[in-house]
């Protein structure tokens, strides 16, 4: 399968078609941080069903399937996803090689300063598409139902991630900001980007 990718050209940028650039499960180096294929509303049928859509989207790439979804819920704190052994080794990538650091690692995120990060490093898709110039998502914020520290907002998961309604409020962040973790409460009608992380590797 052939992917753009991604160089940066003065304040613009430019697109290759070139796999040759794709990053790969190969290199045990760093953890990949990747968007679901398209948005979705706070009803993602549960945590369970993200992970799920996280792991074969992953898979069906061709890459190894250890991914989940990058939110909190009821029974999960977004803090604890990533495997112990790989929280503070580890840089924390898009799906580039040669370009992309979000994080020097995932326990970084979790500063308290909203996780913080440069909007111009593109985030990709697992199709290979950037989230934050592709119009197929057209709302530039994603879900994650955490705290500034990583921790779950008991009231702020779209009930545990079931439910679309126009009352009901999730926790997100505006990718525009330059914030992973922004504190931002929004209807869980809205269509978001999700992002899945890379919980370990395959050493």
């Amino acid at each position: 399968m052939v992917w753009e990718c991604f160089a940066a050209s003065g304040e613009g940028r430019m697109f290759v078609s070139d796999s040759s650039h794709l990053s790969s499960d190969s290199s045990p180096l760093k953890l990949t941080l990747v968007a679901l294929n398209q948005p979705h509303s706070g009803d993602m049928m549960g945590l369970d069903v993200a992970d799920r859509m996280c792991y074969e989207q992953a898979k069906a790439m061709g890459l190894a399937p250890n991914y989940r979804a990058f939110i909190s819920s009821h029974k999960q704190d977004l803090v604890h996803v990533v495997y112990p052994g790989f929280r503070e080794t580890l840089p924390v990538t898009n799906l580039r090689v040669w370009f992309g650091l979000f994080l020097s690692n995932w326990r970084s995120l979790f500063s308290g300063n909203g996780g913080s990060f440069s909007p111009r490093i593109p985030i990709y898709s697992f199709d290979g598409r950037d989230v934050l110039l592709d119009p197929f998502w057209p709302k530039k914020s994603i879900w994650h139902g955490s705290t500034s520290r990583g921790l779950r907002m008991v009231d702020k998961h779209c009930e545990t991630w079931r439910a679309d309604d126009l009352s009901v409020t999730g926790q997100s962040s505006s990718l525009t900001s330059g914030l992973l973790l922004g504190q931002q409460t929004r209807s869980c009608s809205n269509e978001y980007i999700v992002l899945c992380i890379e919980t370990h590797k395959n050493l």
